[in-house]
């Protein structure tokens, strides 16, 4: 035992003294699987750091003792329970000092990083004198606060700039990115990369030889720091996050700027200032909403359990962009992929989009080949006798689906599941013929595939549990966030977009521009505009599900969805419909100066969806309202600060949106008129984040 730890135990914390004189502390949180810092660990921490500093070893390395991972960060749920207890203020200060503490050791010290580092992780690494990464693919590097609406706040926003300079760290922070060991190295956040089985021998030798950093690491830390440099830096700062996000939607990169623009002084003053922002920050409803989205991400993640998929071979039955798609998706998370479709000039576009994708997502050159050799053409099917799983993904017709089904069931495998991709037919109208019912259910996929991470899984009454859950199985497997939801027409998504989608395109054909109309939904908080993601899902897809849902949901189609678009004009990948289409993006006509748009614009755009929402809630489409807030947020990009519908619902009060849905319906007509459920309990219970 070092001399300055008798009589100490710890939880949470390893010591060992190396023959060279070099402390090894290893963070192992009792009772979890994986470190993070919680109120315990730092009071342990600060203990064991005190004792330090009055008997210093020649050094120490900060290592993790865990398989997974360095440090995720701070415990999330924990932080939660400090929001509602009103003392979020305690435990940053905690964090602050104990990591300061670190800092002030009359020792050398270096951080040994091997896998994911995040946030807390990587502040308690900035306190270190260096830091050593492992070139393993798994060590990510990255300070992802301001995607819970805060920013670092045990001393990364003020260590982190004065260590690679003020861009690069603004850069990192307020776009919440991780980097690989090498990236953090080119930097300077990393001073050393190595292979994993050297990182503490590698950590020990720097901590005793030391290093001088690069003379215009030092330079740019120094320079891009003063008082006149952060005056200049901080509005070209502000210029670039506005280009993606409002101040009064996430104010908490534009906080950051500030405080770092203004505080100067010792590190206790900078401290102090980084720590009073954070706290207000973290008060604020984004903060709070983003750390729900947080909560019910973890949630779906959970939804694929432990239990195997025992899906290894994917065959895919269409190959659009939907179909191709997810084929190519799938094969790149490493699943064996046939793609079959009714002529090869289909098959070769998708497995073209999909060696793009592959270009794209996979770094190494090397293993690019490997990975598309996954993807198999297959214009006959001969891949759907040995296929685990058989997605069909054709046209959004009742009838051709149940003439696919015919063919293939009698084909498949015993235990091969068989899914379907359809983004609004009731399964119950797809499974009359199917012998295997209970192995059938729906796969619904968003548009585009490799960007939206929501699937939908499609139940319906003769559906087995068992393949739900495989099917949720096989959704973790792909990265993807799995909801369960009633085989309704529309199911959650589209049923809850239709209406809005809907009321833009009749708003669209009363003569308001189109971009007047995406800009009220931008303004509101949603990634695009109604009239850009029409074009973007496709008028041919748009109509197919006007087909099915307006009459379940008693609507009246405008002419822009009316019927099946022309030839060529099916939207964004014919790159012509209610828009035109050059490069990939939407080449929207300029508005007149002086037009001005309707004052209740944004109302009519955005209470249908709150009221179909309640609908689906009341209807049973899913199990509670966090689900169908996670449903809409992960498949929607509906306005992560604002937490979900029924949270948007909660936040403003039932009783004034009724009242504002009233008087749509008296201006416009009974379209707008309240759908049951409103009068639910559920609307009206506290927003509080989910545990």
């Amino acid at each position: 035992m070092i001399a300055g730890l008798d009589g100490l135990r710890f939880s949470h914390w390893q010591v060992e003294l190396r023959p060279d004189g070099v402390l090894v502390l290893s963070f192992d949180r009792a009772g979890e699987s994986v470190n993070t810092f919680g109120q315990d660990v730092l009071i342990e921490l600060e203990a064991l750091l005190e004792r330090l500093a009055l008997d210093p070893p020649k050094a120490l390395v900060l290592r993790s003792a865990k398989q997974k991972g360095f440090i995720a960060g701070a415990d999330i749920r924990e932080f939660a329970e400090f929001d509602r207890k009103g003392t979020i203020g305690d435990s940053i200060r905690r964090g602050q000092q104990a990591f300061q503490r670190l800092a002030e050791l009359p020792c050398p010290t270096v951080s040994a990083i091997h896998g994911f580092c995040m946030g807390g992780g990587t502040e308690i690494s900035l306190a270190c004198d260096y830091r050593v990464a492992s070139s393993d693919p798994s060590t990510r590097i990255g300070l992802p606060e301001v995607k819970l609406g805060i920013y670092p706040g045990w001393g990364g926003s003020v260590r982190l700039p004065r260590l690679v300079g003020a861009p690069a760290a603004m850069d990192v922070m307020l776009t919440g990115r991780t980097l690989s060991a090498s990236s953090a190295r080119a930097m300077g956040l990393v001073d050393k990369v190595v292979e994993p089985a050297l990182l503490v021998d590698e950590a020990a030798k720097l901590a005793l030889e030391g290093r001088e950093r690069p003379f215009r690491q030092r330079f740019l830390g120094w320079i891009t720091n003063t008082w006149p440099a952060r005056q200049v830096l901080a509005p070209m700062l502000v210029k670039q996050v506005t280009r993606k996000a409002r101040k009064e939607h996430y104010p908490a990169p534009y906080a950051l700027i500030e405080t770092w623009r203004r505080s100067g002084g010792g590190i206790q003053a900078r401290l102090a200032a980084e720590r009073k922002s954070v706290v207000k920050l973290a008060g604020t409803p984004t903060a709070r909403n983003l750390m729900r989205v947080f909560f019910l991400q973890e949630r779906l993640k959970g939804l694929g359990g432990k239990a195997p998929h025992g899906i290894g071979h994917v065959h895919v039955v269409g190959a659009g962009v939907m179909g191709g798609d997810i084929a190519a998706w799938s094969a790149y998370k490493g699943f064996q992929v046939t793609l079959q479709d009714r002529e090869q000039p289909y098959i070769d576009k998708a497995v073209l989009r999909a060696q793009e994708l592959f270009a794209k997502k996979v770094k190494d050159e090397a293993k690019r080949p490997e990975v598309a050799a996954r993807l198999l053409s297959d214009l006959a099917g001969e891949g759907v006798a040995d296929a685990d799983l058989v997605i069909e993904a054709i046209i959004e017709d009742a009838d051709a689906k149940r003439d696919l089904y015919v063919g293939v069931e009698p084909r498949l495998k015993p235990g091969a599941l068989l899914a379907t991709n359809t983004s609004s037919i009731p399964l119950d109208e797809l499974r009359g013929q199917l012998a295997r019912p209970a192995q059938f259910g729906g796969l619904h996929y968003f548009n585009p595939v490799a960007l939206m991470p929501l699937v939908e899984i499609v139940r319906h009454a003769a559906m087995d549990p068992a393949t739900e859950q495989r099917l949720a199985a096989f959704c973790k497997a792909i990265d993807k966030l799995p909801v369960s939801v009633a085989g309704t027409p529309g199911f959650l998504v589209n049923r809850l977009l239709f209406p809005y989608m809907l009321e833009a395109a009749l708003a669209y054909s009363e003569g308001i521009p189109g971009a007047v109309i995406d800009k009220a939904a931008v303004k509101y908080g949603m990634p695009m505009g109604p009239i850009e993601l029409i074009d973007t899902v496709g008028l041919d897809v748009a109509y197919g599900v006007g087909q099915e849902l307006a009459p379940f949901l008693g609507l009246q189609i405008p002419p822009a969805l009316s019927q099946p678009p022309e030839s060529g004009k099916r939207g964004k990948k014919d790159g012509q419909g209610l828009y035109a289409w050059e490069d990939g993006k939407a080449k929207k006509p300029e508005v007149p100066k002086d037009y001005a748009a309707p004052e209740d614009l944004e109302d009519r755009l955005i209470l249908p969806l709150l009221n179909e929402a309640v609908a689906a809630l009341h209807d049973g489409v899913v199990e509670d309202p966090d689900l169908l807030d996670a449903g809409v947020i992960f498949g929607t990009g509906y306005a992560p600060f604002r937490g979900g519908p029924i949270q948007t619902i909660r936040e403003t009060g039932a009783d004034a949106l009724l009242e504002r849905l009233r008087a749509l319906q008296a201006r416009y007509g009974d379209r707008f008129a309240p759908r049951a459920g409103w009068d639910s309990p559920l609307l009206r219970q506290s927003a509080d984040v989910p545990q």
